[in-house]
């Protein structure tokens, strides 16, 4: 059940980074010793997936520190690097409980080896929190269940394990005998080149499909449960996630087809009333233009690039967290767990 790659790690104060630009086609490393060098890669999408990104960004803000000459400074890297992807919550998540420890210690000659302690911990709370999830996820799934699934939510979008993968793989390592469709997920493909990867490493029986083909699946009854992330939840359960889930929430709804996504509780923003205020992060229109170095599209053809969309709580079976599993009302209980409640 252990890992077969590391995608972050940090070492002689260099974040090294699994570049999953490059993925599936070859394995190779970025290495950031600069909060530029982070913001880049955080930015480009060498790192990607909400917890990466804000265990990635931990990091980053232990660099500002060394890097800054003063208090002001610091703060402006640390504002630099949050300005990298506003989508995903955990970004500013964890560069604030960085400047928490941070303003701690400012004046103490422990300054910089209290913050590489607070990023490591983010980094393995990460870990352990996936496999919560991943515990608690497994009920939900039926023996020789059919599973399809959106987007990349690895061990490649978090610090190890994964969210809505790693409950798939918790299912496949308790011999239950799942099956797994991956939507390609355009226009990145991190469907195609990521969550088929991990599915491959792992050995889980899979077949990767064209974004398109998921309603008809769904429509014949071939889909027992739709099991996929998040990027942001908004206090009355409305999810950010990667473009294309709404759509496939509109279509389990229709076909009474379970919907799930997987989230630690860090992605849940608490103070966000709905999803309609959640930002949504638009990209360059070249990945809509071209597909690697081809273009498919006439020159000066005018794009809509959204990174995500919002799917509304009304479309959402439950939301699987470390601290159990929230289902409906969603606003009363995501109260509940801010307040401290068991689910």
């Amino acid at each position: 059940m252990d890992e077969r790659f590391e995608a972050i790690r940090f070492e002689n104060d260099t974040l090294i980074l699994l570049d999953q630009r490059l993925l599936p086609t070859e394995v190779a490393y970025h290495h950031s010793t600069t909060v530029h060098d982070v913001e880049f890669a955080i930015r480009d999408m060498v790192v990607r997936g909400a917890p990466a990104i804000g265990s990635a960004a931990a990091y980053g803000v232990y660099l500002a520190a060394k890097e800054a000459q003063s208090e002001e400074q610091f703060n402006e890297l640390c504002a630099f690097l949050g300005n990298a992807r506003p989508t995903a919550v955990n970004l500013q998540w964890a560069i604030d409980r960085m400047k928490n420890v941070y303003e701690e210690h400012k004046s103490s000659k422990d300054l910089f080896s209290e913050l590489l302690k607070e990023a490591d911990i983010i980094r393995a709370e990460d870990i352990a929190t996936n496999k919560q999830m991943a515990r608690i996820g497994n009920q939900v799934i039926p023996h020789g269940a059919t599973i399809l699934t959106h987007c990349n939510t690895g061990a490649l979008a978090t610090a190890g394990w994964g969210t809505a993968l790693g409950v798939i793989k918790e299912a496949f390592y308790d011999d239950k005998k799942i099956f797994v469709y991956a939507d390609e997920t355009r226009p990145r493909f991190q469907g195609a080149r990521l969550t088929a990867w991990e599915l491959m490493e792992a050995g889980i029986p899979s077949k990767l499909i064209a974004d398109s083909t998921a309603a008809t699946l769904i429509r014949d009854g071939k889909i027992d449960l739709v099991i996929l992330g998040g990027d942001r939840v908004a206090a009355n359960g409305d999810v950010a996630n990667k473009l294309g889930t709404f759509m496939l929430s509109v279509i389990c709804k229709a076909y009474g087809v379970p919907f799930y996504s997987v989230v630690p509780v860090s992605t849940i923003d608490f103070e966000l009333e709905s999803g309609d205020l959640i930002p949504i992060e638009e990209r360059d229109r070249s990945e809509i233009t071209h597909v690697g170095d081809t273009q498919v599209a006439p020159t000066g053809m005018e794009v809509y690039n959204p990174a995500f969309d919002v799917t509304p709580h009304q479309n959402i079976t439950g939301i699987i967290t470390e601290k159990g599993i929230i289902y409906p009302p969603f606003k009363e209980n995501i109260q509940r767990l801010k307040n401290g409640e068991v689910l």
